[in-house]
């Protein structure tokens, strides 16, 4: 998962920052500092990508088919 994803997750989610954080039993703060791109324990991006995938999720990885190209997010629904 990239900072962008998670943004792109948290969007379509309609979720605030703070949502995120409680979801994913993260701080806040972490939160913050991985969209910022700054590094975060390899356990924080664990559990907030557990958090999107319990929301329903998927990821859209480098390579994959999708109709823009690039990565990005798949909402269940």
């Amino acid at each position: 998962m990239t900072p962008a994803q998670s943004k792109m997750a948290r969007a379509g989610l309609g979720w605030s920052l703070s949502d995120l954080a409680a979801a994913s039993g993260v701080s806040r703060m972490t939160a913050v500092r991985f969209e910022g791109g700054q590094s975060v324990a390899p356990k924080s991006v664990t559990a907030i990508w557990s958090a999107y995938q319990a929301a329903g999720v998927t990821l859209i990885d480098a390579g994959e088919k999708s109709t823009r190209g690039g990565v990005g997010v798949r909402l269940r629904g």
